[in-house]
């Protein structure tokens, strides 16, 4: 449970339909299975105790003290098995039947929920037997102990008091206003629901995006167990679909019709993250609900998911162009916009044969197409100083004729070493004013041809860059409208592959596969023997890390050690775990110092979940201290 993490189960067992006490032996065995894969909440199908297809036998007496008998023995069963684990059983109350889940801990049954939706409509006539616990607020005896008996309990962890638990019962999440809303508005952000949901043809996939559904739409972890092989097939079959979700995220599925254990690692400490930081999201007191503690032994549970190493990036590579598509629009779209409420004509950007600069030369000729405007009113200016190559210059200029623009190219050595002799600046001194004097003479450059032609500058630098402050400030850090703005670097590759796969030219592709080979580079320090010599990611370190790094920092706001701790889980293998911290010191210095560049951003469009516009996602003053982050770090060695 370390860092809000914590492994959840959802099993079917393998049941005899009315035999109470094989039930209950099956899930004893399949309970501490569970357990000693280190789950901790553990959830079982709708009145798996008898069986959900007992018909008329659950008015049968002797069913009901078998049921109820087979209870406590499971509970005895268990009392060594460390989890939170759930039951169903019909349980008879005050004269009338209940379809119920039993919440057991460490031996204890800590609370009897009764079903809150009774359905009476196609194959499922509960409502023959059963009765809605809607509205009950009670106690019922089991053994020698009262316990508490009604529809709105929380169960809360006293080990981790952040992690709450409620329940529905399969009807539950079908309906409009399901039990779940009220608990999670309640507290509880785990779910569990106890289901016994028949297959018909195409209702696996609708059950699929319900529970998705109803975990994003209640920020929280969805736990569902049904029934499966060994229910009665007299009319219906059930397949043992069992799901855990989470936000909207599928994190385990089970086969139909195998009676399969699926396993999840739930992480509590992003859902309440999540919750804190949608300002729409309302949580109510809970006084309505009873609060019901329960122990779970504190551990580091063991991270079965498998986090993406590039989360700005979908694996699916339908999904992937899809997605590319849709910011290659948004990032046109944005500029298009600017330049119709402008009534600018013409747009200037510089060139350089590299990534950045070519995704936005493409995002320009996109937005002039859509704008019915020529695109010969793009200027693309290369500007070749100390550090340029000849592969970087000739494909920039090459990149910028195929795409039908117009290539303007301005040397600035002269310029450059004029403002070093006017400064007084030894040119064969390559520090901080050596490369920065290059990145502004561009700027100055560009914005100057702007302004002859009446157009605006269009900025070429990333969102990674500008979450590192890898842009000189009022050089390459400065624009008109910043179309790459809100595009990590991960992303920006993928945008330009995704545009050599559509591509019609192939002359054009070839180039565009160039410069995707070619090596980030400011190429602001003279080559050696011809080639770049400055590698950015040998710098500051690699993209897919800072990327990976930038992405739990800003969209879930995790600390640097729960951070560390699934970088190392992810990129094992790739970095080791000397490099992984390196190269985090490096990022949360820089992200802190830097931010006063960030706070004068031109405009640009926000395209993913995350952003670093001053105007937009992050507010953050320029002078906060990083102290505390670094303590952190420091403690990881």
């Amino acid at each position: 449970m370390k860092d809000g993490f914590i492994k959840v189960a959802a099993a079917t067992p393998q049941i005899e339909v009315a035999d109470c006490i094989h039930n209950t032996q099956e899930i004893v065995k399949k309970a501490k299975e569970m357990s000693a894969a280190g789950a901790r909440i553990l959830v079982f199908p709708e009145l798996c105790i008898t069986g959900y297809t007992c018909h008329d036998l659950f008015f049968n007496e002797t069913l009901l003290q078998s049921a109820k008998k087979q209870l406590l023995v499971l509970a005895e069963e268990l009392k060594d098995t460390e989890g939170l684990i759930f039951v169903g059983l019909p349980l008879e109350y005050n004269g009338k039947l209940y379809n119920t889940a039993a919440a057991i801990n460490r031996g204890e049954i800590l609370g009897i929920i009764p079903k809150h939706s009774i359905p009476n409509y196609g194959e499922f006539y509960e409502a023959r037997y059963f009765t809605s616990g809607r509205d009950i607020e009670s106690e019922i005896k089991l053994g020698d102990k009262m316990v508490p008996f009604g529809s709105k309990v929380l169960f809360e962890c006293e080990e981790m008091p952040q992690l709450c638990v409620a329940v529905e019962i399969c009807e539950d999440v079908w309906t409009p206003a399901s039990p779940g809303l009220f608990h999670a508005m309640a507290g509880a952000n785990v779910i569990v629901n106890l289901s016994a949901s028949d297959e018909i043809a195409g209702k696996s996939e609708y059950r699929r995006e319900l529970i998705k559904g109803q975990s994003a739409r209640l920020l929280c972890g969805y736990v569902y167990a049904t029934a499966g092989n060994g229910e009665s097939t007299q009319d219906l079959v059930f397949g043992g679909q069992n799901l855990i979700c989470e936000n909207g995220s599928l994190l385990a599925e089970a086969q139909l019709f195998k009676n399969e254990t699926v396993y999840g690692v739930l992480d509590i400490q992003k859902l309440r993250g999540e919750r804190r930081r949608i300002s729409t999201w309302l949580e109510e007191k809970g006084e309505k609900h009873l609060h019901i503690s329960f122990h779970l032994p504190m551990e580091e549970t063991e991270l079965y998911n498998n986090f993406e190493k590039n989360p700005f990036v979908p694996d699916c590579d339908t999904e992937r162009a899809k997605r590319c598509e849709e910011i290659l629009t948004i990032q046109a779209m944005g500029l298009k916009k600017r330049m119709e409420h402008t009534k600018c004509k013409s747009a200037v950007l510089g060139i350089s044969g590299g990534l950045d600069s070519t995704l936005a030369l493409l995002v320009t000729a996109r937005a002039m197409d859509f704008m019915g405007l020529d695109r010969k009113n793009i200027t693309a200016v290369t500007m070749p100083c100390f550090g340029t190559t000849d592969r970087t210059y000739t494909n920039a200029c090459e990149l910028t004729k195929r795409l039908g623009a117009e290539l303007l190219e301005v040397d600035i050595k002269k310029a450059v070493l004029q403002h070093f002799e006017d400064i007084g600046h030894d040119y064969n001194v390559h520090d901080v004013t050596f490369e920065n004097a290059q990145a502004r003479e561009r700027t100055q450059v560009i914005m100057d041809i702007a302004n002859q032609q009446g157009g605006m500058v269009i900025g070429t630098g990333d969102f990674s860059e500008l979450a590192l402050g890898w842009a000189t400030y009022n050089g390459d850090h400065m624009s008109m409208y910043g179309v790459n703005g809100g595009v990590p670097k991960t992303m920006v590759r993928h945008l330009v592959r995704h545009y050599v796969d559509t591509c019609q030219e192939e002359k054009l592709a070839e180039i565009l596969r160039d410069v995707l080979d070619t090596p980030v580079s400011p190429e602001l320090l003279p080559p050696k023997e011809g080639e770049i010599a400055q590698k950015t990611e040998d710098l500051v370190g690699p993209y897919e890390l800072h990327d990976f790094f930038l992405y739990y920092m800003l969209r879930f706001h995790f600390s640097p050690s729960k951070i560390y701790r699934i970088a190392k889980k992810t990129f094992a293998g790739i970095y080791t775990e000397e490099e992984i911290l390196k190269w985090m010191k490096k990022c949360y210095w820089r992200f802190f110092s830097q931010q006063f560049k960030r706070s004068c951003l031109p405009d640009g469009p926000k395209v993913g979940s995350v952003s670093v516009s001053p105007r937009g996602d992050l507010r953050m003053p320029s002078d906060a201290c990083v102290r505390i982050w670094m303590d952190e770090i420091e403690k990881l060695n």
